[in-house]
């Protein structure tokens, strides 16, 4: 049986060690759904918290070991992996080959492992390989203990083996028989005692359940399950690395007897014996997987039985509960389970019309709660759960199956009419495709794919967190959109697109996509966990207050049944019951808010984490700037003076129709590659007559005027012959006669129409920053290569003589004005056929080009842009550019819309020795202004200025505030791996714009920021910003599509308005659950202090009083609180997000102090009243109607209400009380309410309140005190409370000598600028 599949912590809590109710299925899409009471407890640990050890896990007896990734995507190899027989250095030789990157990068990549985590992430210790094995257990019986880095879920896990002790369980059976389930309860509330109750440590291969503990101390107990297997090793693990090959030389791949498997999160992991430890298989891989030629055939159906056993259906299904289960969850949650003993009490003391609306409420609460969680979870099991049919070929015939039985090495047709989208992650075999990425990247521009290379299919690593750019291309990602697919034409009329499955179910992209949003990484927000610190200490003055109660009804002489239900009655009193619903209300008011303002939320416990926002990192195009780019114009290098020529911005003017002078020649030969290049090199694709691609290739298109054909069949009869049928696609210019052909298709003295035809292309790849083609015109012999790319990759792969003497200046001016420049190169090659063009690498095509020119683009800002980081700016909240386009173009845009100042100095490094690769490389900051100005390379501060500088410039660069820096990826990359600690913490505090950037940099930068304690926002539009989305504390993606999962926020509306959106309502969120918490906190204090007098007569409150003060005061002025917009304007202060501080505990004590003596004041003046009415004793019932209950009732409603307004905050983060209509009308009816029953009550009132006669000078006196306390109350949180804070603080530095922990990043700053 599953004991717990998934449960949350909550530490340091009243509660110690509370697991909670499944928290983590709720915690993802819509938890403003949940039960506000698992909410309210979910605690979140802080990222540093998270270093904490693993309580089944010895640190002190593992063994540090280098990290390496096998296979399976997990950390693989420790001392313990060795096998026995392998010395030392067959050892050293494996590690070595077992580093080696699957994706061909350099190994520089693993010399430094904080180049894939923070330097003080929570990883620094958890990623050690340690061995789990203890000298108890010893080598011979198998490790207890295994420590696993899951790859794609970025979390390290502890798994501890256990099998059940007949002792412990027998005596955990007669435990809760004994205290009638009270034991159970507990134990489900404390699993950990269950586990060292029942639990008995055994090795892994032995146990039969194991305890599972993340790095956030989320803490989960499973079953494993076992069954019969008797299959090679390989089909469960993949190919056995070369240690275990070179071991087993007669069986390197040994039979698997039983198959042992546990599942975490909807990820499998099998128990591996040779390694004596579970490993995950989801990066599993067929041996035979070597060509592409060889796997058309399928698999067989017995293979397919023995894969679906290991890997499960091919669904991505989401465990849904049913509802007695969820009920059990819910009302034995530990709020409810104290709302029942209270229910009870009361019930005991007779306070049966008070116990039942409170039930009513609860039940109201629940049941609520039920069906939005229920329906939360259909909504998501409907998002993510998918299955069609698909034709399979399974033992050599095509049969139709579901999807969901479909198997990794599956063959089946993608051209099948009836398929939507893919439904698994697949490998493209025949056959082209264009498919709909939004799902997964943000961005609805159609990727074309192409069919998989042996090359591919030996290179492609599964494990790995993301695919590899080269084997992209070929990848079908499950659940993404068909727009289109191709059969291949060179196989006859019956040819089918073929694919192959790879991966299934949650182990897809997909699914890995939902479980980010089943279970999302910890907020690191500590405002709950405080509230129930707090709670925790209210507990001990109730427990004190018990006491001092039960020892004073003792002396009284009660009967016992009273005492022990009055001084229970206290701690029902100092815990109020609906705190955890009152924590949450500002969240949901400021949900609903940013739903009218077209911004979606999925976790809304990133709303308040809104409101503690430091830095925000934009990305450029389609954030910043407009997501289409226009072209400007061609500047084309003219021959003949090797300058750049003037801008030509129309393409018919790239060609003139008359024929051309010889002497001109070499310019018409540019002029001609430069408008080939637009027409051919693009991943363009036509759908229904349209052509549809990324948007900088369409308008370059458009530019040209050209049209265009994929397999278009008129090649030529020579073509056809030599191609085997295929056709390469086709571009063509407008039917006029606008271009001089010169030699293309002159034919019978007139010129026939050109068609260009694209033989082979190499898409844009990310790490080279160009894309290229290999045209040939037909009817010709010879051919061209025609290249596009980033200027600066040009240099290495043009002949340097090529380039124009202006190249750097024409650049840097058109790069500073804020323009995208594109370069294009061109290579002819006299004689070349289509076997030749196919069979040309890369490599080959992209050298040896003559460079032709820049295609000039404009990128406009978004309108709202400036004015949106001016107001961030001007609220204190650092703004970064990171972007993957030029840097010199990402400084323009900065300066254009106000990131940085335009009379600020900004300086770029470069290396002045060495290269990105070489640790001993040398950086040289120099300002992009004025190449004279230079930072230290360690300090990152300004050098002096030279001498010889002009004085007359602009800028003071001797000012500290005014410069920034500008870092491109390569840089930034050797920074993190290579440089000091100090120039990484100087740069990411001064740095301002990132630029060339890849998708994992811009996720690094925002780990990296966070490592010195930045509450870091991203905001990008999800085309490659995904994982900067998920690490960011605040992502904001500006995208309609579904993959906007992959961030906390969604806004429809596309520009970048949304943030301050969001930190406007995360900061208004934030205060108004201080305020709600510190209202509910006061509540309680006043009651507490009410019933304290009271009890000193054994007099009580009677039970209308409190349905009264409970219904009709204190839960309308708790919700219509938080009904407070926020303030329009950002200030530059940030509310507190620490509970337990002085500038919160200090005015919520005083506010104690001033309640307790004006209650004092109320109890002993209406004792001296000549009309007094004294509690009449009664030692088994509690007098109600007496006059110090009369008073002390009456003053407590004036101070609830008055404390409700003192509590509700304004300015600076939400707006003045006057604007929350709701919240004025109920203080309005409060008072009206309370100063009725004071004056003039009627006899009906004072019956059901239980009041007594009071004087009329008296009356005046309950209102004289009411208003003394609001305006002792307001003056003093005001004025007084905040000002003995500060007092206080110096007082505690003076005496303990420690200063208050601050930011890390503002010491870094403190430290620049001394």
């Amino acid at each position: 049986m599953l004991y717990r599949l998934h449960s949350n912590q909550s530490s340091s809590s009243v509660f110690e060690d509370v697991e909670m109710a499944d928290d983590e299925m709720f915690s993802g899409p819509m938890a403003e759904s949940l039960p506000t009471s698992v909410s309210a407890f979910a605690h979140r640990r802080e990222r540093a918290d998270s270093t904490t050890s693993f309580a089944y896990y010895n640190e002190d007896e593992a063994e540090d070991e280098t990290i390496v990734y096998g296979d399976e995507g997990s950390v693989v190899l420790d001392i313990d992996d060795i096998p026995f027989g392998l010395d030392a250095d067959e050892d050293q030789e494996s590690s070595e080959l077992s580093m080696e990157n699957d994706d061909g990068r350099d190994d520089y990549s693993m010399r430094r492992q904080s180049s894939i985590h923070s330097r003080n992430s929570i990883h620094d210790r958890l990623l050690r390989t340690d061995s789990g094995l203890t000298e108890a257990s010893g080598r011979g019986n198998g490790r207890v203990s295994q420590k696993l880095y899951m790859v794609n879920e970025d979390l390290t896990i502890v798994v501890a083996g256990f099998r059940t002790s007949r002792i412990g369980y027998a005596a955990y059976i007669l435990l809760c028989a004994a205290t009638l389930g009270l034991a159970w309860l507990l134990m489900r509330w404390l699993p950990r005692w269950r586990v060292r109750l029942i639990g008995e440590p055994c090795p892994l291969r032995e146990s039969q359940w194991v305890v599972l503990e993340n790095q956030w101390g989320e803490f989960s107990i499973l079953n494993i399950s076992a069954q019969p297997y008797e299959q090679p090793i390989s089909s469960v693990f993949g190919a056995p690395e070369k240690m275990y090959a070179q071991m087993f030389d007669e069986d390197a791949d040994p039979v698997l007897s039983e198959l042992r498997v546990l599942s975490y999160r909807y990820v499998r992991l099998f128990f591996h014996p040779l390694k004596d430890k579970f490993v995950i298989s989801n990066g599993w891989k067929d041996p035979s997987w070597k060509r592409v030629r060889n796997i058309r055939g399928g698999i067989d159906g017995s293979e397919k039985e023995l894969r679906e056993c290991v890997f499960g259906n091919n669904l991505i299904d989401i465990e849904q509960k049913s509802i007695s289960q969820l009920l059990v969850d819910e009302v034995f949650h530990p709020f409810y389970v104290f709302q029942i003993a209270s229910l009870i009490l009361w019930s005991m003391d007779e306070y049966y019309y008070y116990a039942i609306c409170i039930f009513v409420m609860s039940a109201g609460s629940i049941i609520a709660t039920l069906v939005e969680t229920r329906s939360t979870m259909k909504r998501l099991r409907e998002i993510s759960r998918f299955e069609c049919d698909v034709r399979v070929l399974r033992n050599g015939f095509w049969t139709t199956v579901p999807s969901s039985d479909l198997v990794p090495g599956d063959v089946y047709e993608v051209s099948d009419p009836g398929l939507t989208q893919f439904p698994s992650d697949s490998l493209l075999l025949t056959g082209d495709c264009i498919v709909n990425e939004s799902m997964l990247t943000g961005e609805s521009v159609p990727v074309s794919k192409l069919p998989a290379t042996d090359e591919t299919l030996n290179g492609m690593n599964l494990s790995s967190s993301t695919v590899a750019p080269e084997a992209a291309r070929h990848f079908l990602f499950c659940g993404t959109r068909i727009v289109r697919v191709r059969r291949p034409q060179d196989s006859g009329d019956d040819a089918v697109a073929l694919a192959m499955v790879v991966r299934t179910g949650f182990n897809t992209t997909k699914g890995s996509l939902v479980r980010s949003m089943l279970f999302p990484k910890p907020s690191g927000f500590k405002f709950y966990r405080d509230s129930f610190r707090y709670i925790g200490v209210m507990g001990c003055v109730a427990m004190l207050g018990f006491i001092v109660s039960f020892i004073n009804f003792l002396r009284l002489g009660l009967t016992w049944h009273l005492i022990v239900v009055r001084a229970l009655d206290l701690i029902t009193i100092v815990v109020p019951p609906a705190l955890p619903a009152t924590l949450t209300i500002g969240t949901n008011f400021a949900l609903s808010r940013l739903r009218k303002k077209q911004i979606f939320c999925i976790s809304p416990q990133r709303v308040n984490v809104g409101g503690k926002l430091d830095i925000m990192c934009f990305d450029k195009t389609g954030t910043l700037t407009e997501e289409g780019l226009d072209v400007l114009g061609v500047r084309l290098v003219s021959r003949s003076t090797n300058h750049f020529g003037e801008v030509i911005s129309k393409a018919t003017s790239l060609v003139p129709r008359s024929n051309l002078q010889t002497n001109q020649e070499n310019q018409n030969d540019t002029t001609r590659a430069a408008l080939f290049t637009m027409a051919t090199c693009h991943t363009l694709r036509c759908v229904d007559g349209e052509l549809v691609g990324d948007p900088l290739d369409l308008k370059m298109f458009e530019f040209t005027g050209w049209t265009f054909e994929e397999g278009n069949q008129g090649g030529g009869e020579q073509d056809d012959d030599e191609q085997g049928g295929l056709s390469p696609s086709v571009a063509r210019p407008p039917p006029a006669t606008l271009y001089d052909i010169n030699e293309y298709g002159s034919a019978q003295g007139h010129n026939a129409p050109i068609e260009l035809g694209v033989l082979k292309s190499f898409e844009f790849a990310s790490n080279l920053r160009r894309a290229s083609v290999i045209v040939r015109a037909f009817g010709q012999q010879s051919g061209d290569v025609f290249v596009k790319g980033a200027p600066e990759s040009m240099r290495e792969i043009c002949r340097p003589d090529s380039f124009p003497t202006d190249y750097e200046e024409l650049l840097t001016y058109y790069t500073h004005k804020g323009y995208r420049v594109i370069a294009c190169a061109t290579k002819h090659m006299k004689k070349l056929s289509w076997v030749k063009s196919q069979k040309m690498k890369r490599d080959e095509a992209e050298s040896d080009l003559e460079f032709v020119g820049f295609i000039i683009f404009e990128n406009k800002l978004k309108p709202t842009t400036a004015a949106v980081l001016k107001e961030l700016t001007e609220s204190n909240i650092g703004s970064i550019m990171v972007t993957g386009d030029n840097i010199l173009t990402a400084i323009s845009v900065s300066r254009n819309c106000g990131l940085v100042q335009k009379d600020a100095h900004c300086f770029v490094p470069h290396f002045a020795k060495g290269h990105c690769e070489d640790p001993n490389a040398l950086l040289e900051w120099e300002s992009i202004d004025d190449n004279r100005l230079k930072l230290d390379n360690r300090t990152l501060l300004p050098l002096p200025v030279p001498s010889n500088s002009d004085v007359s410039l602009p800028y003071d660069i001797t000012n500290l505030r005014n410069y920034s820096l500008a870092v491109s990826g390569d840089v930034f990359r050797w920074v993190v791996d290579y440089a000091p600690a100090e120039v990484l913490q100087r740069m990411l505090l001064r740095g301002k714009i990132f630029a060339r950037m890849s998708p994992d940099e811009k996720c690094e930068l925002v780990e990296k920021l966070q490592s010195i304690d930045y509450c870091c926002g991203f905001c990008g539009d999800g085309a490659n910003d995904c994982g900067a989305l998920k690490a960011a504390d605040v992502g904001i993606s500006l995208s309609e599509a579904e993959a906007s999962v992959a961030a906390p926020f969604t806004s429809r509306v596309f520009d970048i308005r949304c943030v301050p959106d969001v930190i406007r309502e995360g900061r208004a969120a934030l205060v108004t659950s201080f305020s709600c918490f510190k209202f509910m906190s006061l509540y309680s204090a006043i009651q507490f202090c009410s019933v304290s007098f009271l009890y000193a007569s054994a007099s009580n409150l009677g039970d209308f009083q409190f349905l009264l003060i409970d219904v009709l005061l204190i839960l309308p002025i708790a919700v219509f609180m938080g009904w407070s917009g926020p303030f329009p304007v950002l200030s530059r202060k940030k509310p507190t997000a620490d509970l337990v501080s002085r500038k919160v505990l200090t005015p919520l004590l005083g506010q104690i102090i001033i309640c307790i003596l004006i209650q004092a004041v109320a109890f002993l003046l209406v004792r001296q009243q000549p009309w007094f009415i004294p509690p009449h004793f009664n030692p088994d019932k509690s007098n109600i109607k007496n006059s110090e209950n009369t008073a002390l009732f009456l003053v407590s409603c004036f101070e609830y209400t008055s404390i409700g307004v003192v509590m509700s905050a304004g300015k600076p983060f939400r707006q003045p009380l006057t604007q929350n209509w709701p919240f004025m009308s109920t203080i309005v009816a409060a008072l009206a309410l309370t100063t009725y029953m004071t004056l003039a009550p009627a006899h009906w009132v004072k019956h059901l309140m239980q009041l007594t006669k009071i004087s009329s000078s008296f009356k005046i006196t309950i209102l004289v005190l009411g208003v003394t306390y609001f305006v002792l109350s307001w003056t003093a949180e005001s004025y007084v409370f905040q000002r003995l804070a500060r007092e206080l603080g110096k007082v505690k530095l003076a005496l303990t000598k420690t200063p208050k922990k601050r930011k890390e990043y503002k010491v870094i700053a403190e430290r620049m600028q001394s």
